[in-house]
C-alpha cells in the first residue's frame, strides 16, 4: 500500500504548507503516541531538532500532540539525528522524533520517527500511524495527560558515546582539523568531540540563526571548507549536513572526497582488522563502479540496493553487514549506530589517518572513479519505460556496456522524471548511451 504522508525518510515539505504545518505535527504526535502506547507503564518520547526557525513551532505542536494522548516528552534541543536515535534507545523511550529536513534549506522541515530500538520505523508502523492521522485518535483522560521536560545532559551523552567509537590508545594530538557543521544540529557537539580527542579544531558553520542552515556551508556546499582547509594548513576538513547524518571530507589540498572513497577507506581498514562482517559492504546503485572494482581487488563484496539510506540499512540488517552507505556521504556503521552518523564516520576516517601517518590525499584516494553521467527526462504522463521502443534501446545499451560499465534507469519517487545514469571506462561511450536512452524516453512520452 502506498504511503500518503511518509516518504523514504519521514515526512518532509515546505513549512506552513501541507503536510508540514503545526496542525499536522500535532496530529502526527497524537497518532504516533497512540500507536506506541503499549502496556501500562508511563510512556516516553524523545524529541530533538536541528536549528531551523520552524523547529520551535513544530516542536511545540508535537509536544501538544504527544501529551494529549498520555505520553511524557523529553526535549533535547538541537541534536544530530543519530543522537536522537541513540537517546531513544538509551533512555528506554517508546518513540523518538527528529525534526529536520536534513540538507534542505531552512524553509523546509521534516519529521523522522524512531522506534524504541533506535531504528527508523517499519512500513507497517508508518501505515498504522497514517491511518490514525486520518482517523480519530482517543485522547487521554485528564489525569493521564503527559508532561514535558528538557534535559541538559543530552549533548554530553552523545559526545561521550561518539568518543567511545574512536579506537582506544589513539588520539588526535597534532592534527589540525576544520569541521563544518552547516549551521545545523552538530554545531556544538562535533567541535567539542574532536577537541576533547586532542585535535586542534577550526570550526565553521557554527553560528546558526534559524535561517542559515546549509546556506553556503555543510556537506552540500563544501567550497568554504575547501578554502579554509588550504588557507589554514589543516590536515583534513570534515563537513556535516544540517542534521549531521551525512559526511563529506576534504583533504589537505582542498579536494572533496565523497562517500564512496570514505566507505572504501573504512571497509579496507576494518577488513584488515578482522572487523568487516560478511566480508563486504552495502551501497546503492548510484555508487561508482570504481568502488566495486577496487573492493573486488581486496576480496571485499559490494551489495547494491535502491537509492536511500533506508534501503541500505534494511539490507545490512537482513544480511548481517556492519558497513554501508551512499555516495552522498550517508555512512552507516552498525557496530555503533542505528542510522547514518557523520561524526562517528569521521572518527573512523581520522583513526585510519592517524594509523597510516600519511597525508589525507594519499590515504583517501582509493580508486579513480569511472566517468559517470546522470540525466533526467521529465514527462507529462504514462509509463514511457514500458514502451517496447525504450526497452529495445536499453537492451542495446546494456549489451554495449557489458564488461565496460553499467546502466541504472529509474523513475523518480517524487516527481514525473526518469533518471538515466550510465558509467564506464569510455566517457564518450557513456554520453552516447545516456543520450540515446533519453531520446527514446522523450519520444515514447510524447
Amino acid at each position: 500500500m502506498a504511503r500518503k504522508y511518509f516518504g523514504t525518510d519521514g515526512i518532509r515539505g515546505l513549512t506552513n504548507k501541507s503536510p508540514m504545518t503545526a496542525a499536522m505535527a500535532m496530529q502526527v504526535g497524537m497518532a504516533a503516541g497512540a500507536h506506541f502506547r503499549r502496556g501500562d507503564h508511563r510512556h516516553r518520547v524523545v524529541i530533538g531538532k536541528d536549528t531551523r526557525l520552524s523547529g520551535y513551532m513544530l516542536e511545540n505542536a508535537m509536544v501538544a500532540g504527544f501529551t494529549s494522548v498520555g505520553m511524557d516528552v523529553v526535549l533535547v534541543g538541537p541534536m544530530p539525528t543519530p543522537a536522537v536515535a541513540m537517546l531513544t534507545h538509551e533512555m528506554r523511550a517508546d518513540l523518538g522524533v527528529m525534526i529536520s529536513a536534513s540538507h534542505n534549506p531552512y524553509q523546509d522541515n521534516g519529521i523522522k520517527l524512531f522506534g524504541p530500538d533506535g531504528y527508523k520505523l517499519s512500513d507497517a508502523d508508518e501505515l498504522a500511524i497514517e491511518a490514525l492521522i486520518d482517523g480519530e485518535v482517543p485522547l487521554a483522560a485528564a489525569e493521564e495527560i503527559g508532561r514535558a521536560r528538557r534535559v541538559e545532559d543530552a549533548r554530553g551523552r552523545y559526545i561521550h558515546a561518539a568518543k567511545l567509537t574512536f579506537p582506544p590508545g589513539l588520539t588526535l594530538d597534532g592534527l589540525k582539523i576544520v569541521v563544518d557543521c552547516a549551521n545545523g544540529a552538530a554545531y556544538q557537539v562535533a567541535p567539542s568531540a574532536l577537541w576533547e580527542l586532542g585535535a586542534e579544531v577550526i570550526a565553521i558553520g557554527v553560528t546558526p540563526n534559524g535561517k542559515n542552515i546549509n546556506d553556503g556551508v555543510g556537506s552540500t556546499a563544501p567550497q568554504l571548507l575547501c578554502e579554509t582547509v588550504v588557507a589554514s594548513g589543516a590536515h583534513i576538513g570534515i563537513a556535516l549536513d544540517g542534521d549531521a547524518d551525512r559526511l563529506i571530507v576534504v583533504d589537505e589540498t582542498g579536494k572533496v572526497i565523497d562517500g564512496d572513497q570514505l566507505m572504501a577507506t573504512i571497509a579496507s581498514g576494518w577488513a584488515r582488522a578482522g572487523r568487516l562482517q560478511q566480508g563486504g559492504l552495502v551501497a546503492t546503485v548510484m555508487s561508482n563502479l570504481g568502488l566495486e572494482r577496487h573492493l573486488a581487488t581486496q576480496g571485499i563484496k559490494l551489495v547494491r540496493t535502491s537509492v536511500g539510506d533506508r534501503y541500505v540499512l534494511e539490507a545490512m540488517r537482513a544480511q548481517g553487514y556492519n558497513v554501508g552507505g551512499e555516495q552522498s556521504g550517508h555512512i552507516i556503521l552498525a557496530d555503533y549506530a542505528t542510522t547514518g552518523d557523520g561524526l562517528v564516520a569521521a572518527l573512523q576516517i581520522l583513526a585510519e589517518l592517524v594509523r597510516a601517518g600519511v597525508p589525507a590525499s594519499e590515504l583517501l584516494h582509493r580508486f579513480d572513479p569511472l566517468p559517470q553521467l546522470l540525466k533526467n527526462v521529465r514527462f507529462s504522463g504514462g509509463k514511457p519505460l514500458e514502451a517496447e521502443s525504450v526497452k529495445a534501446v536499453i537492451a542495446e545499451a546494456e549489451a554495449e556496456l557489458v564488461g565496460k560499465g553499467r546502466l541504472v534507469i529509474r523513475p523518480s519517487g517524487t516527481e514525473p522524471v526518469i533518471r538515466v545514469m550510465a558509467e564506464g571506462d569510455d566517457l564518450a561511450q557513456v554520453e552516447r548511451v545516456v543520450d540515446r536512452i533519453c531520446d527514446a524516453v522523450r519520444v515514447a512520452a510524447a
